[in-house]
């Protein structure tokens, strides 16, 4: 059996049908979004909240610093959220923060 090896990790924000975000990591973005809009896989938060819609993502080196990051993104308010969503430098200042 091959195994496929990934190189990256991918953390991702999803717009739920209600307008609620939903934060998560993965190593296949294609994957997961057809997860959570269509099989048991999807989390059990967005399974009553479909469809999901991919707003944001971010590609990292590893599963670790994947996870600190939706780790500080799912304590933020949901006002900071929509702000690091729609702009891409204060993505990249929210990324640099926690790597720092």
């Amino acid at each position: 059996m091959k195994t496929k090896k990934h190189n990256s990790w991918y953390f991702y924000v999803l717009l739920c049908s209600d307008n609620s975000y939903y934060a998560g990591i993965t190593t296949d973005l294609e994957r997961r979004l057809y997860e959570h809009n269509s099989n048991s896989k999807g989390a059990k938060y967005t399974k009553t909240r479909r469809p999901v819609e991919l707003v944001c993502h971010l590609e990292l080196p590893n599963r670790s610093i994947a996870s600190k990051v939706e780790c500080k993104f799912k304590k933020l308010n949901r006002k900071m959220k929509i702000e690091i969503i729609n702009e891409n430098s204060k993505l990249k200042k929210f990324l640099l923060s926690i790597l720092n």
